[in-house]
């Protein structure tokens, strides 16, 4: 077990690393209440301390006396007795039917409310009707010694949490996996000033969009939901893409929903990659086409992206011909190899990718499963230092996996120098070193584009010795033009010949399959740069 794990009270030492490292960076951020907090807490005998945390990090906010057993706390009835002081865990909470049975056994549901046939959830269906209101849990269940303790903090600790992390999806777990070496994260110095939010406003506006969205993906009405849909700009780039992110995906809804206009108005509003598309489309479904092709028209004049253009190829034609406008000759395309295969279906679990691989590989010809894993891999090993820079806004906890704006539209521009630096050494021998040098100092550390599971030596000597460093150059340059999209997208198969340095890539499609959109953009490119690509069709001979 890890030293940090070797104390029994490691998950409140953790508590206490956030506290401080809030107080020390959002002391001016903290309302009277989670100052309140903060101070009250840290005066707490440790056994109460320790209990309260161990509530904190559990599911839910009921939990019964008896259930609380930790042998460092020692009696947690006894612990508990400062926490009901403050007010801060109540042993009287009113509980109603649904919550009683979530704390109670089959045996003990007997025992309330007498025997009878049937599951915990058919009786409680059965007793609902009868029995709506709320009571203790003495009340409740007078025969039981047990009493059952009801949290009332958690929105203070998530408000804590929030600011540590800068998100609400990170929890106390991050500590203990960090603890235990299942989590290995890189080392970037933190300025002292680093944090996620500059005012409390912005803090609050967090929560306004979390909250939103919980109360839609709950599936509350949408008439009561859009008028309280924040539609202005906010001033914090970070927290005003979450807003247009937002937007975009109600806008998605709405249009599932047929609700049109109101979702061609949230796409007009959003400035979200993909968003002036689905305007278009819009337009369409609403037989809109003047509308729809002088936006596609527009676009086509300056798209937002390699998938904007590709969405545009398909639609002006279509607009074209429903305007009775004349056609346009069609652009032309690169021609990438195909290969027919028909093999023997092979045994479950064995994937279609996997038959083509053991069809393919040889001695000296081996192949293996790559997709989306190799080119990624060498791009963040040679790019590490320019990836973990530590620029103002991009870390501002332990806990990062990567920087914070790396799917901001500037996250390339912010680093500019420091990626050309990295990728001038593509220009020369020197990226061979590079790779192999960080390959080894961050073996096992997160990154957002390092998969360490799929990368052992003997696959990044095959690609350092096939793979020329001037297309690995512009696939790196393709990746930073649009991470979001071309992080995926990339064939299945490399089969490389290392003693000719030579390799291709595979692109495999199993029966019925087709290619999806951003595989059909990087055959595209790969076939613009001579990259070495082909598509294998199979169909199974027993078919």
């Amino acid at each position: 077990m890890p030293a940090a794990l070797d104390d029994p009270f490691y998950y409140l030492h953790n508590f206490h690393t956030l506290l401080d490292w809030i107080s020390e960076r959002y002391h001016d951020l903290l309302d009277s209440e989670e100052v309140a907090f903060i101070e009250d807490f840290r005066a707490l005998p440790r056994a109460s301390q320790a209990l309260l945390v161990r509530m904190v990090m559990r599911k839910g906010t009921l939990f019964r006396a008896s259930k609380l057993n930790y042998e460092e706390i020692g009696d947690t009835r006894e612990a508990a007795l400062p926490l009901l002081t403050l007010g801060w865990v109540d042993a009287a909470a009113e509980l109603d039917l649904i919550q009683l049975f979530g704390l109670l056994t089959l045996g003990e549901v007997d025992a309330c409310f007498g025997k009878a046939p049937g599951r915990k959830a058919e009786r409680l269906e059965n007793l609902l009707a009868d029995h709506d209101g709320r009571r203790t849990f003495a009340n409740w269940f007078p025969a039981s010694s047990d009493c059952v303790y009801a949290v009332d903090l958690m929105e203070i600790c998530d408000r804590l949490r929030l600011m540590f992390f800068g998100n609400l999806y990170q929890d106390w777990s991050e500590f203990v996996l960090a603890d235990l070496g299942i989590y290995q994260y890189e080392k970037v110095e933190i300025d002292a000033s680093a944090r996620g939010f500059r005012e409390r406003a912005d803090l609050d506006y967090y929560l306004r969009l979390h909250r939103w969205r919980e109360r839609f993906e709950a599936g509350e009405a949408l008439e009561q939901l859009l008028p309280e849909l924040p539609l202005e700009t906010h001033a914090n780039p970070w927290l005003d893409a979450r807003r247009r992110k937002l937007l975009f995906q109600v806008g998605q809804h709405c249009e599932r929903c047929e609700l049109l206009e109101a979702a061609l108005g949230l796409y007009g509003l959003c400035d979200y990659p993909g968003a002036r598309v689905r305007r278009i489309r819009v337009f369409e479904r609403l037989e809109a086409h003047d509308d729809a092709f002088g936006l596609a028209q527009l676009a086509n004049a300056a798209p937002e992206s390699e998938e904007e253009q590709q969405h545009l190829t398909r639609i002006l034609p279509r607009l074209r011909r429903k305007l009775g406008l004349p056609k346009e000759p069609p652009a032309g395309s690169a021609t990438v190899q195909r290969i027919d295969l028909l093999l023997p279906q092979p045994p479950e679990p064995l994937s279609v990718e996997h038959a083509v691989l053991l069809h393919f590989h040889e001695d000296g010809a081996p192949v293996h499963y790559v997709e989306n894993t190799l080119l990624n891999s060498l791009f963040g090993l040679l790019c590490w230092d320019a990836i973990f820079a530590a620029l103002p806004g991009a870390f501002f906890h332990p806990f990062h996996n990567g920087p914070s704006d790396l799917l901001s539209p500037d996250f390339h521009a912010r680093r500019a120098e420091l990626f050309d630096a990295c990728l001038a050494q593509l220009d020369s021998d020197a990226y061979q070193a590079s790779i192999r040098r960080t390959f080894a100092a961050k073996q096992g550390l997160l990154s957002p584009f390092v998969y360490w599971g799929n990368l052992d030596e003997t696959l990044l000597d095959q690609a350092l010795t096939c793979l020329p460093a001037a297309q690995l150059k512009a696939c790196f340059q393709r990746i930073l033009a649009d991470i979001k999209s071309n992080r995926a997208g990339l064939p299945d198969l490399i089969q490389f010949w290392p003693a000719e340095r030579r390799y291709r890539l595979i692109e495999v499609k199993g029966p019925g399959d087709r290619l999806q959109d951003n595989q059909l953009r990087w055959l595209e490119f790969c076939a613009q740069h001579g990259i070495p690509v082909e598509v294998c069709y199979v169909q199974w001979v027993d078919a």
